[in-house]
Protein backbone atom coordinates (compact mmCIF):
# COMPACT_ATOMS: atom_id res chain seq x y z
CA UNK A 1 0.00 0.00 0.00
CA UNK A 2 1.80 3.29 -0.85
CA UNK A 3 2.19 5.44 1.41
CA UNK A 4 0.11 9.03 2.13
CA UNK A 5 2.38 12.07 1.32
CA UNK A 6 3.08 14.12 4.46
CA UNK A 7 3.64 17.87 5.11
CA UNK A 8 6.92 17.48 6.84
CA UNK A 9 8.67 19.51 4.44
CA UNK A 10 6.55 22.56 4.85
CA UNK A 11 6.44 22.23 8.20
CA UNK A 12 10.37 22.12 8.76
CA UNK A 13 10.37 25.35 6.21
CA UNK A 14 7.23 26.80 8.40
CA UNK A 15 9.67 26.55 11.38
CA UNK A 16 12.76 28.28 9.62
CA UNK A 17 10.50 31.36 9.64
CA UNK A 18 8.88 30.64 5.85
CA UNK A 19 5.60 31.50 6.13
CA UNK A 20 4.43 31.00 2.36
CA UNK A 21 5.36 27.76 1.52
CA UNK A 22 4.06 26.49 -2.51
CA UNK A 23 4.26 23.26 -3.76
CA UNK A 24 4.81 22.95 -8.26
CA UNK A 25 3.75 20.58 -10.25
CA UNK A 26 2.83 19.90 -13.79
CA UNK A 27 0.84 17.27 -15.68
CA UNK A 28 0.95 16.50 -19.63
CA UNK A 29 4.17 16.45 -20.84
CA UNK A 30 3.96 13.25 -22.40
CA UNK A 31 0.68 13.33 -24.27
CA UNK A 32 0.69 13.65 -28.77
CA UNK A 33 -1.83 16.25 -27.99
CA UNK A 34 -3.06 19.49 -25.70
CA UNK A 35 -1.78 21.62 -23.21
CA UNK A 36 0.90 20.91 -20.53
CA UNK A 37 -0.54 22.25 -17.32
CA UNK A 38 1.07 23.25 -14.56
CA UNK A 39 -0.41 23.47 -10.70
CA UNK A 40 0.64 25.37 -7.73
CA UNK A 41 -1.10 24.92 -3.64
CA UNK A 42 0.05 27.06 -0.88
CA UNK A 43 -1.98 24.92 1.89
CA UNK A 44 -1.99 25.80 5.38
CA UNK A 45 -0.85 23.17 8.40
CA UNK A 46 -2.88 21.14 10.47
CA UNK A 47 -5.87 20.42 7.28
CA UNK A 48 -8.11 17.99 8.77
CA UNK A 49 -10.73 15.22 7.04
CA UNK A 50 -11.06 12.40 5.15
CA UNK A 51 -9.95 13.68 1.61
CA UNK A 52 -6.73 14.31 3.36
CA UNK A 53 -5.60 11.46 3.15
CA UNK A 54 -6.48 10.60 -0.35
CA UNK A 55 -4.41 12.92 -1.80
CA UNK A 56 -1.62 11.52 -4.08
CA UNK A 57 0.22 12.05 -6.75
CA UNK A 58 -2.56 12.49 -9.40
CA UNK A 59 -1.71 9.47 -11.34
CA UNK A 60 -2.18 7.19 -8.16
CA UNK A 61 -5.29 8.42 -8.26
CA UNK A 62 -8.98 7.31 -9.92
CA UNK A 63 -11.10 10.32 -11.79
CA UNK A 64 -13.50 9.95 -9.26
CA UNK A 65 -11.10 10.64 -6.09
CA UNK A 66 -9.52 13.51 -7.90
CA UNK A 67 -13.00 15.02 -8.46
CA UNK A 68 -13.86 14.48 -4.72
CA UNK A 69 -10.76 15.74 -3.38
CA UNK A 70 -10.33 18.90 -5.80
CA UNK A 71 -13.48 21.46 -3.86
CA UNK A 72 -12.11 20.32 -0.72
CA UNK A 73 -8.57 21.57 -1.75
CA UNK A 74 -10.25 24.81 -2.92
CA UNK A 75 -11.92 24.94 -0.04
CA UNK A 76 -9.09 24.80 2.31
CA UNK A 77 -6.02 26.03 0.89
CA UNK A 78 -4.58 29.30 1.18
CA UNK A 79 -4.27 29.59 -2.52
CA UNK A 80 -4.33 27.38 -6.00
CA UNK A 81 -3.59 28.19 -9.36
CA UNK A 82 -2.83 26.71 -12.60
CA UNK A 83 -1.26 27.42 -15.35
CA UNK A 84 -0.54 25.88 -18.93
CA UNK A 85 1.45 25.89 -22.13
CA UNK A 86 -0.33 25.47 -25.76
CA UNK A 87 0.26 23.01 -28.11
CA UNK A 88 1.90 25.37 -30.36
CA UNK A 89 4.17 26.46 -27.37
CA UNK A 90 5.09 22.90 -26.89
CA UNK A 91 6.21 23.20 -30.41
CA UNK A 92 7.90 26.37 -30.50
CA UNK A 93 9.55 26.11 -27.01
CA UNK A 94 10.14 22.40 -26.80
CA UNK A 95 8.50 20.34 -23.97
CA UNK A 96 10.66 21.66 -21.06
CA UNK A 97 10.81 25.14 -22.20
CA UNK A 98 6.50 24.69 -22.74
CA UNK A 99 6.14 23.25 -18.73
CA UNK A 100 8.71 26.08 -17.08
CA UNK A 101 6.76 28.94 -19.21
CA UNK A 102 3.58 26.85 -17.78
CA UNK A 103 4.65 26.50 -14.05
CA UNK A 104 5.88 30.57 -14.02
CA UNK A 105 2.19 31.33 -15.39
CA UNK A 106 0.42 29.44 -12.42
CA UNK A 107 3.33 31.60 -10.42
CA UNK A 108 2.41 34.78 -11.69
CA UNK A 109 -1.74 33.98 -11.39
CA UNK A 110 -1.40 32.78 -7.90
CA UNK A 111 -3.28 34.91 -5.58
CA UNK A 112 -0.54 35.12 -2.67
CA UNK A 113 3.80 35.25 -3.66
CA UNK A 114 5.17 32.22 -2.19
CA UNK A 115 8.50 32.56 -0.06
CA UNK A 116 9.58 29.07 -0.63
CA UNK A 117 8.84 26.79 -3.60
CA UNK A 118 8.68 22.75 -3.25
CA UNK A 119 8.76 21.19 -6.54
CA UNK A 120 8.92 17.44 -8.45
CA UNK A 121 12.33 16.42 -9.24
CA UNK A 122 13.64 19.44 -10.86
CA UNK A 123 14.15 23.59 -10.19
CA UNK A 124 12.59 25.96 -12.49
CA UNK A 125 15.20 28.70 -14.03
CA UNK A 126 14.10 31.90 -13.34
CA UNK A 127 12.27 32.37 -10.70
CA UNK A 128 13.83 34.72 -7.78
CA UNK A 129 11.92 32.32 -4.82
CA UNK A 130 14.17 30.16 -2.81
CA UNK A 131 13.61 26.26 -4.21
CA UNK A 132 13.71 22.51 -3.57
CA UNK A 133 13.39 19.53 -5.84
CA UNK A 134 12.09 16.20 -3.88
CA UNK A 135 12.56 13.26 -6.39
CA UNK A 136 9.39 11.92 -6.18
CA UNK A 137 7.97 15.05 -4.65
CA UNK A 138 4.59 14.36 -5.89
CA UNK A 139 4.85 10.97 -3.91
CA UNK A 140 6.31 12.51 -0.73
CA UNK A 141 5.31 15.93 -0.48
CA UNK A 142 1.59 16.80 0.30
CA UNK A 143 1.55 19.86 -1.33
CA UNK A 144 3.54 18.40 -4.18
CA UNK A 145 0.38 15.97 -4.33
CA UNK A 146 -2.50 18.51 -3.98
CA UNK A 147 -0.71 21.15 -7.07
CA UNK A 148 -0.42 17.88 -9.55
CA UNK A 149 -4.13 17.17 -8.65
CA UNK A 150 -5.43 20.71 -9.77
CA UNK A 151 -3.15 20.21 -12.86
CA UNK A 152 -4.88 16.62 -13.58
CA UNK A 153 -8.09 17.48 -13.18
CA UNK A 154 -7.95 21.18 -15.22
CA UNK A 155 -6.05 19.28 -17.80
CA UNK A 156 -8.23 16.19 -17.98
CA UNK A 157 -11.34 19.03 -18.27
CA UNK A 158 -10.08 20.57 -21.06
CA UNK A 159 -9.53 17.37 -23.13
CA UNK A 160 -13.05 16.10 -22.68
CA UNK A 161 -14.04 19.72 -23.63
CA UNK A 162 -11.39 19.14 -27.18
CA UNK A 163 -13.41 16.17 -27.41
CA UNK A 164 -16.43 17.90 -28.61
CA UNK A 165 -14.32 19.82 -30.73
CA UNK A 166 -12.75 16.70 -32.48
CA UNK A 167 -14.77 13.90 -31.77
CA UNK A 168 -12.53 11.86 -34.23
CA UNK A 169 -10.00 11.08 -31.64
CA UNK A 170 -10.96 10.18 -27.87
CA UNK A 171 -9.90 12.74 -26.37
CA UNK A 172 -12.32 12.32 -23.54
CA UNK A 173 -10.96 8.49 -22.63
CA UNK A 174 -7.03 8.69 -23.30
CA UNK A 175 -6.69 12.63 -22.99
CA UNK A 176 -3.95 12.62 -25.52
CA UNK A 177 -1.82 10.12 -24.45
CA UNK A 178 -0.74 7.64 -27.32
CA UNK A 179 -2.85 4.82 -26.43
CA UNK A 180 -3.27 2.37 -28.97
CA UNK A 181 -6.83 3.81 -29.78
CA UNK A 182 -5.37 7.09 -30.26
CA UNK A 183 -2.45 5.84 -32.55
CA UNK A 184 -5.12 4.25 -34.78
CA UNK A 185 -7.55 7.39 -35.34
CA UNK A 186 -3.89 10.03 -35.83
CA UNK A 187 -3.35 7.50 -38.63
CA UNK A 188 -6.84 7.34 -39.80
CA UNK A 189 -7.64 10.74 -39.76
CA UNK A 190 -4.34 12.68 -39.48
CA UNK A 191 -3.20 15.41 -37.12
CA UNK A 192 -5.88 18.01 -35.52
CA UNK A 193 -5.09 21.35 -34.53
CA UNK A 194 -4.67 20.40 -31.14
CA UNK A 195 -1.52 18.04 -32.00
CA UNK A 196 2.26 18.43 -31.04
CA UNK A 197 3.33 18.45 -34.60
CA UNK A 198 6.83 18.44 -33.26
CA UNK A 199 6.22 14.53 -31.16
CA UNK A 200 6.62 11.13 -32.88
CA UNK A 201 4.35 10.09 -34.30
CA UNK A 202 2.40 12.82 -35.19
CA UNK A 203 4.91 14.57 -37.23
CA UNK A 204 5.19 11.09 -39.38
CA UNK A 205 1.61 12.02 -40.81
CA UNK A 206 1.80 15.40 -41.80
CA UNK A 207 0.05 18.63 -40.83
CA UNK A 208 -2.20 19.95 -38.29
CA UNK A 209 -5.56 19.57 -40.49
Amino acid sequence: MRMAPSYEEEASLLAQGYSMVAGLDEVGRGPLAGPVVAGVAVLPPNLSGPWVGMVRDSKQMTPTQREYVLPHLQESALALEVGMSSPQEIDDLGIVGATRLAMRRALDGLALTPQFLLLDAFPLPGVQIPQKPIVHGDALCLSIAAASVVAKVVRDRIMEEQDALFPSYGFARHKGYATREHLRNLRDHGPCPIHRRSFAPVREWGPAG
